[in-house]
């Protein structure tokens, strides 16, 4: 199966642009489908085999015209939080699944690779992985070359989880910290990203699931005391019990940006690690060696390196 044109669903997030670079550095010819094309272009503008398109990829018709002509199609597409229309679970998860095969099939494209992820389950505890389950199935039954990729939680310049950490850091004396003994195995993004690429047309990969984790584990509470001590924020981490966490949970899910839900708190009841050896021959990157490089210009004392540095570039130069 000869491939060059790939189009990607959720090619303008934080792992779409680093599989849409991987993909690029690779040779292939790209499609994005967005529907903010001005901030994707500004964030894939550097990249000249890809071609980014406003489309509304939940609509069948649009999504159809969009995948027309590609030789294959990776679906990155997911939310954290259960929201409206297609920002809920259903929606961006499961019926959208159900479009892309559906695309796929009335297009002729054999070639699928879909992001799921770790301890996805129809009878999982919460409706992020059980929907991310369901998905799951689709693929599995749609009779197509696929392949499921299933990360823990992704790490990387632009994260959404190390970052946040970061920044309720900043703002809070003392930290109450729900679920402190969740484990997880960050995995850096850059090899989830060529973990893509190397699938993409290897035939052995062909109806097959990886999971992908990063070399170690840690527990929630072990990873915001990293983040601390990395940012110069080190602030004392009471841990929650059970009863408490769920409690926070509820209380957080009724503020305006949702910083954690209840579906959160159940999701957090399985452990987000594995034990597999990482696939293709990829060294998976510690979360140690990549980590500090982008959290460490989050301290006092690199925001005012930056600015003296900002400041010295604005004085005039020879008294002009």
């Amino acid at each position: 199966m000869e491939i060059t044109t790939v189009c990607v669903l959720g090619g303008s997030g934080f792992i779409g642009r680093h599989v849409c670079h991987a993909l690029a550095a690779a040779g292939y010819r790209i499609r994005v489908a967005t529907h903010d094309r001005e901030r994707a272009k500004e964030q894939l503008i550097l990249l000249p085999t890809v071609d980014v398109a406003a489309a509304n990829i939940h609509d069948p018709a649009q999504l159809a015209t969009f995948v027309r002509g590609a030789d294959a199609v990776i679906n990155l597409v997911g939310v954290l939080h259960d929201g409206r229309g297609n920002r809920s679970f259903q929606a961006a998860h499961v019926e959208l699944a159900r479009k892309v095969v559906a695309a796929c099939r009335e297009r002729g494209i054999g070639r699928l690779l879909h992001m799921s992820a770790l301890a996805s389950a129809r009878d999982a505890p919460s409706r992020y992985l059980r929907t991310k389950g369901e998905a799951e199935a689709i693929v599995r039954e749609s009779g197509l070359a696929w392949t499921l990729y299933r990360p823990s939680v992704v790490f990387g310049p632009g994260d959404s989880f190390l970052n946040l950490f970061a920044t309720v850091l900043r703002f809070s004396p003392v930290l109450a910290l729900a679920c402190p003994g969740a484990r997880f195995q960050p995995v850096f993004v850059e090899d989830v990203a060529a973990a893509f690429v190397k699938g993409l047309a290897d035939l052995g990969s062909f109806g097959r699931s990886y999971d992908l984790c990063g070399p170690r584990v840690y527990t929630l509470r072990e990873l915001v005391e990293y983040v601390g001590m990395v940012t110069g924020r080190r602030r004392p981490v009471v841990g929650l019990n059970d009863a408490l966490s769920y409690c926070q949970a509820l209380a957080m899910e009724l503020l305006p940006v949702k910083l954690m839900t209840r579906d959160n708190y159940y999701s957090m009841k399985v452990d987000n690690v594995c034990s597999c050896n990482f696939p293709f021959g990829i060294a998976p990157v510690a979360l140690e060696a990549v980590a500090s490089s982008y959290l460490g210009q989050r301290t006092p004392r690199a925001r005012y390196q930056a600015f003296r540095e900002r400041g010295h570039r604005s004085e005039p130069v020879n008294g002009e």
